[in-house]
């Protein structure tokens, strides 16, 4: 038996990270403070760095990486710019990017990602 460490659990529907086995898992991440894919995506990519550090790892210890993009072929490269300058390049995860409807309008990406711990 291992234990589940669950940080983050004010919100009635969900942890924002959960620590399990030596891996971090973190809720979606979105942002409605920017209009625009390049300051969303970067809003949500802070909110990602700041969740890994309380779980106290980082995204150079990452797994996996899902984005979901509300206008695939608007936004894809766009966003990919902002990620490409994030994402540490010698230790990149493994990613997904689907275009997907979202929960709410102004919402135009959402991150959900894996890391290991630094244990």
């Amino acid at each position: 038996f291992s234990s589940i460490q669950r940080i983050g659990i004010e919100d009635p529907r969900m942890s924002k990270i959960v620590v399990h086995n030596g891996t971090v898992y973190i809720s979606g991440q979105t942002d409605t403070s920017a209009s625009d894919i390049k300051g969303q995506t970067q809003n949500v990519l802070q909110k990602v760095d700041s969740l890994l550090e309380q779980a106290g790892t980082s995204k150079s210890n990452l797994l996996t990486a899902n984005i979901w993009l509300k206008d695939i072929g608007q936004d894809f490269k766009s966003m990919n710019e902002v990620w490409c300058g994030w994402v540490d390049p010698n230790n990149k995860p493994v990613r997904a990017t689907v275009e997907s409807p979202m929960a709410r309008p102004q919402i135009l990406v959402e991150v959900q990602v894996t890391a290991a711990t630094t244990e």
